[in-house]
């Protein structure tokens, strides 16, 4: 676990991060499994130590690349924090440890200083008739650190409240920056938007999520390279927007605040 003054962030791909901060470790939308319904990970999935010790999952929305029944089962009775309605059909489905949490309080998570809180994500253009369609973010914060995971979302302009609503500045941003397919549906940011978008929280660093990880089956039509543009799109973009980030690969795992001494690794 992370020192209470330090948050560790260990990306397992797509929108799946290990995030130890204030004593607490936090999985958020586990994709544990090599596959999500007929999408396939690029490389062997997460093995279980790596999500090992997680205190809560925070669950953004039920797409099946964010809410896999057979990752979340293999995380027992472990608590998955996520909106009132879809806490309801996970619980329908064998998920014992959901927890419908309600947008605009805040709930303490662990046995550390941790507190998350459900807050607004625009993600709506592809409703399932199947599933609940609620969709959040989460601020997780302690008395001395503030992360922003942004789950699925289109830009919106409340969205440079969040500081106010986190007590202080944005310490991590984790932000999607891609998908499972070179075209991005309405609802997600591409490398571009996500950049603006931390700058307009003022983020003071950021970690690029959901993107390089899954593809639908193979399709000559694809053009080359599309799964690896992602992560180097938005560390210029965010350069660009003079912020500092963080592009990680799947598994690796970086410690913040920066010191000389810390860049990213596997272990």
């Amino acid at each position: 676990m992370a020192a209470p003054d330090r948050i560790t962030v260990r990306w397992l791909g797509h929108a799946t991060v290990v995030l130890d901060i204030g004593g607490t470790r936090l999985l958020t939308d586990p994709l544990l499994r090599p596959h999500a319904g007929l999408l396939r990970r690029r490389a062997a999935p997460p093995r279980p130590g790596d999500w090992a010790g997680t205190d809560a999952v925070l669950l953004s929305h039920l797409h099946h690349d964010h809410a896999e029944l057979g990752s979340l089962r293999l995380l027992g009775g472990t608590p998955v924090l996520t909106a009132p309605a879809n806490a309801h059909w996970l619980t329908g489905h064998g998920i014992t440890g959901a927890r419908g949490i309600t947008a605009g309080e805040w709930s303490p998570v662990g046995d550390g200083a941790a507190r998350v809180r459900p807050v607004t994500a625009v993600h709506g253009h592809r409703p399932m008739p199947h599933r609940p369609n609620a969709a959040n973010g989460f601020l997780i914060t302690t008395p001395g650190l503030r992360v922003w995971f942004a789950g699925d979302t289109a830009p919106f302009p409340e969205m440079r409240e969040l500081p106010e609503i986190a007590e202080g500045p944005i310490d991590l941003a984790l932000v999607p920056v891609g998908g499972w397919g070179p075209r991005l549906s309405g609802g997600h940011l591409d490398p571009v938007q996500a950049a603006r978008v931390c700058a307009l929280v003022g983020a003071r660093h950021a970690v690029p999520i959901h993107w390089g990880t899954l593809h639908a089956p193979a399709s000559r039509r694809l053009p080359p390279g599309w799964m690896d543009r992602g992560g180097p799109a938005f560390g210029a973009a965010l350069a660009r927007e003079g912020l500092r980030g963080s592009v990680l690969m799947p598994g690796e795992r970086l410690r913040l605040p920066l010191d000389d001494s810390d860049t990213p690794t596997d272990g």
